[in-house]
């Protein structure tokens, strides 16, 4: 009874800390508003997530277009979310000195439109390029969405709570997101034309949820925008990608930093696009046990371990907490090459269950981790660099992990698990680098950089 009595307390204030009275009361009508279109916008998502849509479009068009085209457009989609940020560097400079909530609903809209056209392809090649449009255009819109929501989170949530908030946010929007995955998995299995209704029911609950996030306000935006706009040319997002070189010059913890990430991205980005390819073809799966393994459980996951991620994060710099965090992805890809060499089935959801749990972290350091380089007025800026070489990663690892494969397979048919190993190499490589930065950092004066104490 002590045990059950226990439990129930331990629910109970679980489910208090979502409630917007459990945050500061300056914080609690911004954080009210974003819980709210944080119901119905992850149906959006969902729909559009990098492992379902793989699935969906490995197992729809099989047999309708040629074998190494599909491969390819499966590389291309699971790799989606990820390159769509190449844009990032647009919407930050598109945005500037302009009213964000305004310019986010505008992105959600365009999101909305990509998601629902997809449920007017045919099954052909024609109709392939139409899933390939609809879904990369609509995490490309996502993608600036994401990059002007970490402003708004600067401006309206100090640091002692902003990864709990987002923490709190991620967890809803990982349940949702699995919720609205499983159900598609379950009906395209028992219709495969089943996408023609349920791309739009995923379009109508994103339209009710930008409806309430266009209520979502900043603190201090007219304040925001205007140093935006009278700040230095020299510090304004430009259209030019490259004008992250010039920004990494200038803050050269944030470039070593950023360069190790892109070693880890690389190697965790490379495992989606083949472990795809091989459940279908080497383990038989079908939509609805490709969608759990790829998006399903990991995302059912996340969720349950952001919390202790989140105290993590709280108390340690990014730099030290991808030391710890970045190895999860290599333990990922250790259990996904021997399920695959040894046929060890059970492996495989075993590997699922501790990508989850590394995607609890990495959702929060995603979002979070420029913080603590940047200066409030350059949020935009920084978080426009790290999503920009994140997109160049999802534009060559997705293509490169399947080239991997297809060269193992070329030398022995069945070999191609191996490309895991060649994952992990390369994520481990990145990992290191963390841990060496985060050793020095150890012994530096400055465990959280200057312009991060001095903006709040």
């Amino acid at each position: 009874m002590r045990a059950l009595n226990h439990a129930i307390d331990t629910a109970r204030r679980a489910a208090a800390s979502f409630h917007p009275h459990s945050v500061t009361p300056l914080a609690r009508g911004h954080y009210r508003r974003e819980l709210a279109a944080t119901l119905f916008l992850p149906v959006l998502l969902g729909a559009t997530e990098g492992g379902l849509v793989s699935v969906f479009a490995k197992n729809a068009f099989e047999g309708a277009v040629p074998m190494v085209w599909l491969n390819l457009a499966v590389a291309a989609l699971s790799g989606a979310p990820a390159f769509a940020n190449l844009t990032s560097f647009i919407w930050a400079s598109l945005s500037h000195g302009r009213h964000k909530v305004r310019f986010i609903v505008g992105l959600q809209l365009a999101t909305i439109c990509f998601t629902a056209m997809v449920a007017l392809a045919p099954i052909n090649s024609i109709g392939l390029v139409m899933v390939m449009v609809g879904f990369i255009g609509s995490r490309i819109c996502w993608s600036g969405a994401i990059t002007l929501r970490s402003t708004i989170w600067r401006a309206n949530y100090g640091r002692s709570e902003r990864a709990r908030i987002a923490g709190n946010l991620a967890t809803i929007q990982s349940m949702l997101m699995a919720g609205t995955a499983l159900v598609i998995g379950v009906f395209l299995d028992l219709h495969e034309h089943a996408f023609r209704v349920l791309f739009p029911i995923a379009a109508v609950s994103g339209l009710i949820g930008t409806s309430i996030y266009r209520q979502v306000r900043v603190r201090g935006h007219r304040a925001l925008r205007q140093a935006e706009l009278e700040g230095e040319i020299a510090d304004r997002p430009t259209l030019n990608p490259l004008s992250i070189i010039r920004l990494l010059r200038t803050d050269r913890r944030y470039e070593r930093f950023l360069a190790c990430q892109y070693v880890f991205g690389i190697g965790n980005m490379m495992m989606m696009a083949p472990l795809v390819i091989i459940l279908r073809e080497q383990f038989g799966y079908g939509n609805l046990e490709g969608i759990v393994i790829t998006s399903v459980i990991p995302l059912i996951i996340m969720p349950m371990t952001i919390g202790l991620w989140a105290r993590l994060m709280s108390r340690t710099h990014i730099i030290q907490f991808r030391a710890v965090h970045s190895w999860y992805f290599v333990f990922v890809e250790l259990l996904l090459l021997v399920a695959v060499l040894f046929g060890q089935v059970w492996l495989l959801w075993i590997a699922a269950l501790f990508k989850g749990v590394a995607m609890g972290g990495g959702n929060l350091a995603w979002n979070l981790g420029h913080h603590d380089f940047a200066t409030k007025a350059q949020a935009s800026q920084y978080m426009g660099a790290h999503v920009t070489l994140t997109g160049m990663r999802g534009l060559i690892a997705p293509f490169l992990g399947v080239a991997i494969f297809e060269a193992f397979e070329n030398i022995s048919p069945g070999s191609g698990g191996w490309v895991f190993a060649v994952c992990m190499v390369i994520t481990a490589i990145g990992a290191t680098g963390f841990v060496v930065m985060g050793r020095r950092l150890d012994r530096s004066d400055d465990p959280i950089h200057p312009t991060t104490r001095a903006a709040g």
